[in-house]
């Protein structure tokens, strides 16, 4: 079908939601292509652009770089005197397939799978908005949003300041920005170029595909309304000609596949910004060179410093060493740790070598090793792409030294040489509990083998025991962030161990919850008051240990569940099943018949009360402890957060609610996932 409109007859094509999941009539999101001015595909809510795909650009449309040649799918997009559509096609035309969007507004492609007799998302499609930046005009009129250190950021194109300087600070970036020299269309303007970015909107703008870039730069040139141009076609060098009438609005610095655009600007203007480059460029080398030299310095130093005090037996200190960081608290933490040699770590994993290689996580790749005198060791290793990288590595080396507790996985030491960033922790022989729930290489048998009630009530148990240490009895209060199925690791004998603190945050005995603007974790674990505002405190844990219990329950992922009857994800699909009194329907059927019912139920309560929309309403994990151990009657369960599965985006954070989502929409714009 054809997603477009026919400009002869007026006929529309466009996808929009449904008023609810029973409900078919048309709702207020509808996502299609408006033809105004140049033609561009937009996401609406009602008559508010929400998100917009931008318009196409030879390849792909402008702010959509994803949308990349792939074995599954071809694509095409059409524009003539006639109609303007979009369209895709299956390469396998034999399996039935169809674009759909949820009252939630999430546009999805669905598969029908034969072996199930059911639909399937359409694993090449991702969502609209991929991060906080792909909000619609997010940083208002000649601004650039682009995603820093894993924030959204906005920048006023050259030449141009904050038009409200003030509420700008305040980090509401919506009024934009504005020139700072007016334009002189009778003595001159000139053009500025912005390399690589997210064309602007084009509902006020002209296209002519038969002239060249410069014939495009005179035609602007001449006409004083015209406020920037662009190829229209970025095939072959690029060609044609796109012209812009109006505010530019909602660019972006994508990650690829951005264009070159040029913007108007007064002649004076562009004098100063010439003459300033030299200048810029000669104190940014000045400061290179210090920062280099104070730098070395600080190496040489440290690096002798280290060399006196290391003495080496079996690859690591004897006793240990001292590591000096500072934590959040701008305090000095001095603390005993064990520093391993990096030729040690080397060598007990094989260089390293794939053989040995654990899995990867966000972090890095994780290797299994054996040190000298026989000890099995897991070695985690930052990657030189990860995302994360010396915060996360001094957070965990700080707060998870500290912790002695059977459930939590223990940290043998560090290797801090030659650029490398590592973590040494004891080796766990059944690595995490994600590959024995969700892996699909794991046959019902085995998993009913190793995973029987008996087990799962343990690693329950074991988990909420780890949970209560770190929130309650520990010496500091530690909030994890990011509990999740595999970052519960399990020894020999299944025994549950809390895993990878890079992204906990200590507390004070006192208290109770905190405001991040960085938003970190897993989606399909955060609670809603994180990830919609970004407080977390105990409760946040809470949540995401409801999820995990209810997971062990029913053997299936929260994130990406899929019942044929509902659109819900795991969470919500256990709320329908409990309040129509048929809690059963969730057990896993590896489990078969060999579990005790009182038990099953009284887990499944306990997930949804942890889950609950209101942190105050969850129980704190000394009450989940008792609640799970006890035989007293429990208190009905409310309606849980984030029920209905959304499509998250890859990558992103944010300081609050008025930067990390659009306006009445459940959409994490940041989340650090791994």
């Amino acid at each position: 079908m054809k997603l477009g409109v026919n400009l002869v007859t007026g006929l529309n094509r466009f996808i929009s939601s449904w008023k609810s999941a029973d409900d078919p009539a048309q709702d207020d999101y509808v996502y299609g292509i408006d033809p105004s001015g140049v033609p561009q595909a937009v996401f609406r809510k009602g008559s508010t652009i929400r998100y917009r795909a931008g318009s196409w650009n030879g390849l792909h449309w402008t702010g959509m770089p994803q949308l990349q040649p792939n074995p599954v799918y071809t694509f095409e997009y059409v524009s003539n005197e006639n109609e303007v559509f979009y369209r895709f096609n299956l390469i396998k035309s034999s399996v039935p397939s169809m674009m759909v969007m949820n009252p939630l507004g999430d546009p999805q492609r669905l598969t029908w799978m034969e072996q199930t007799q059911k639909w399937a998302p359409f694993v090449p499609f991702s969502g609209l908005i991929l991060d906080q930046c792909d909000n619609y005009a997010l940083c208002g009129a000649y601004a650039v949003c682009n995603m820093n250190s894993n924030s959204a950021k906005c920048e006023c194109l050259e030449g141009f300041v904050p038009k409200s300087p003030s509420e700008w600070d305040l980090l509401d970036k919506s009024d934009g920005c504005v020139r700072r020299t007016q334009l002189d269309c009778e003595h001159g303007d000139g053009f500025l170029k912005r390399e690589s970015v997210k064309l602007p909107d084009t509902r006020f703008s002209l296209v002519d595909n038969k002239i060249s870039l410069l014939e495009c730069k005179e035609l602007c040139s001449k006409n004083c309304s015209c406020t920037a141009y662009a190829n229209a076609d970025v095939r072959g060098g690029g060609s044609g000609c796109l012209l812009w009438f109006h505010d530019l609005i909602d660019m972006k610095e994508p990650s690829e596949s951005g264009q070159d655009l040029f913007v108007r600007m007064a002649a004076s203007e562009l004098d100063d910004i010439e003459r300033k480059k030299p200048k810029k460029k000669k104190k940014v080398a000045i400061v290179i060179t210090s920062v280099l030299l104070v730098t070395g310095v600080i190496l040489l130093g440290g690096f002798v410093y280290l060399w006196k005090r290391r003495h080496r037996k079996q690859g690591k200190t004897d006793g240990s060493s001292k590591l000096d960081y500072n934590d959040r608290g701008n305090r000095k933490e001095d603390m005993e740790l064990p520093i391993f040699d990096w030729m040690a770590i080397a060598n007990a994993t094989d260089n390293f070598s794939d053989k040995n290689k654990l899995g990867e996580g966000g972090f890095g790749p994780v290797y299994k090793g054996v040190l000298i005198e026989g000890q099995e060791i897991a070695a985690k290793r930052l990657s030189k792409s990860s995302g994360q990288g010396m915060e996360e590595f001094e957070n965990e080396v700080l707060l998870i030294a500290k912790l002695q507790h059977r459930n939590l996985v223990k940290l043998i030491g560090c290797c801090t040489q030659r650029d490398e960033r590592m973590l040494i922790y004891e080796y766990l022989p059944n690595k995490s509990l994600n590959d024995f729930i969700f892996d699909v290489n794991v046959s019902d048998v085995t998993r009913s083998k190793f995973l029987d009630w008996s087990k799962r009530c343990q690693i329950i148990g074991g988990i909420a025991r780890g949970l209560l240490y770190l929130h309650q009895d520990s010496r500091l209060r530690i909030i994890h962030r990011d509990l999740k199925a595999s970052n519960v690791l399990l020894d020999n004998e299944m025994n549950p161990k809390i895993s990878d603190f890079g992204m906990a945050r200590a507390f004070g005995i006192d208290q109770t919850e905190a405001n991040t603007n960085r938003v970190v974790g897993t989606y399909g674990y955060m609670p809603p008051e994180y990830a919609i505002d970004g407080l977390f405190s105990v409760k946040s844990d809470v949540f995401s240990f409801g999820v995990l219990v209810l997971e062990i329950v029913c053997g299936k992922r929260n994130r990406g569940f899929y019942h044929a009857d509902h659109h819900h994800n795991l969470l919500g699909h256990a709320w329908r099943l409990w309040i129509e009194e048929r809690p059963v329907e969730l057990i896993d059927k590896s489990l078969g018949g060999s579990y005790s019912l009182s038990e099953v139920l009284r887990c499944i309560q306990v997930g949804l009360l942890c889950v609950q929309l209101r942190p105050e309403d969850r129980p704190n994990m000394s009450s989940v402890v008792l609640m799970l151990s006890g035989e007293r009657s429990l208190p009905q369960p409310k309606q849980p957060g984030f029920f209905t599965e959304r499509n998250p985006p890859e990558s992103g954070s944010s300081s609050s609610k008025r930067s990390l989502l659009s306006t009445n929409e459940i959409t994490i714009s940041l989340i650090e996932g791994r």
